[in-house]
């Protein structure tokens, strides 16, 4: 039996035994440094998605990241049920591993086309979550906010470190990550201070989802019809709908994007009128672009090809998306102005 056959039985042993499900088929969809995820039919004609975490992950926070999914399914959100197994836990262990199940959801996550009522769908359910999760007790995990703390210098020398990891691990020529590097040094020196001046004292905080992206948000005619991959952490709510409005490859790469970043903003005011500071979250999501390096560097578990394509596409994005963010930054915030003022 080869290793896939393997893991397909597997897989069912599992939800035989943990969940009382009766597999039909077993299909693998993805895999990431947390968990890889299978699609299952059961022998009844139900459509699961399976995860299974690797061993690096706690058990205690997937458990905390499916429990605020469900709080938000009961609120009517566009979330897949997660199954309990039959100790009524969110996450099962067993066979080693840490297991969860959910419905599957229709439609696909695309993160490429960004259109007007795709903005507004995400936003108006962005919203919606926000409004529902400020009733939700805070998280243990907090998002740490080192746009708002990380001096330039700091910046400087995190970019200084990516590019050294980069030279170990991809020794080809990457002048251009290299290029983009020393431009990102140039904008945290130049441009830090004077945005972190424009925020408000104080952000609001309660629980978010953590990872609002256009990854994890599934659409069918461009309509929201699941929202996955909760990392239920305690942040600010004007981050997360700065990073989904002004996400790095639709600035970089789409016409209008300042308007599908207004029309998101304007539906998710719809919904949560009464937070504050969204007039904010353009500078916000500018000073998170800045200072983000997650999956800035080589995978160790990617191949190296593939492993180069992303370090390029990352850098390249984000470089792009910075400087049209700064170009425009004055015209969005008096249009997100605008917005707040019901104009």
């Amino acid at each position: 039996m080869d290793d896939d056959a393997w893991m397909d039985e597997l897989t069912a042993d599992v939800l035989a035994e943990r969940y009382g499900i009766s597999v039909d088929s077993v299909e693998w969809t993805s895999a990431d440094s947390e968990s890889v995820n299978r699609r299952v039919l059961t022998a009844d004609g139900r459509r699961l998605r399976v995860a299974e975490y690797a061993t690096s992950v706690d058990v205690n926070l997937a458990r905390a990241a499916w429990d605020m999914s469900e709080f938000c399914r009961a609120a009517d959100l566009p979330v897949p049920r997660v199954w309990p197994d039959r100790d009524g836990d969110l996450v099962a262990v067993s066979e080693g591993s840490a297991w969860a199940v959910a419905d599957d959801v229709l439609g696909r996550a695309d993160t490429r086309s960004m259109t007007m009522a795709r903005a507004e769908s995400m936003g108006t359910v962005l919203g919606r979550m926000h409004r529902v999760l400020a009733a939700y007790p805070f998280p243990e995990l907090t998002v740490r906010p080192d746009w708002r703390t990380m001096s330039p210098d700091e910046g400087v020398a995190e970019c200084a470190v990516a590019l050294e990891t980069i030279r170990q691990r991809d020794p080809r020529d990457l002048a251009q990550v290299r290029g983009r590097l020393l431009g990102r040094q140039l904008d945290l020196v130049a441009h830090t201070d004077r945005l972190r001046a424009g925020l408000p004292a104080e952000l609001t905080d309660q629980a978010v989802h953590g990872d609002f992206a256009c990854a994890h948000v599934f659409m069918v005619a461009d309509s929201v019809t699941g929202v996955l991959n909760f990392r239920s952490v305690k942040g600010s709510p004007v981050w997360e709908l700065g990073r989904a409005a002004f996400d790095p490859f639709t600035v970089a790469h789409r016409n209008g994007w300042q308007q599908f970043a207004v029309r998101m903003i304007e539906a998710y005011r719809s919904q949560n009128p009464t937070l504050p500071h969204t007039e904010a979250c353009a500078r916000v999501a500018l000073l998170d672009m800045l200072y983000g390096f997650h999956s800035a560097t080589p995978s160790d578990d990617e191949p190296s090809e593939q492993s180069h394509v992303g370090l390029e596409q990352y850098w390249g994005d984000r470089q792009v998306a910075i400087r049209r963010l700064l170009a425009s930054l004055d015209e969005i915030e008096a249009a997100l102005t605008d917005v707040n003022q019901g104009r």
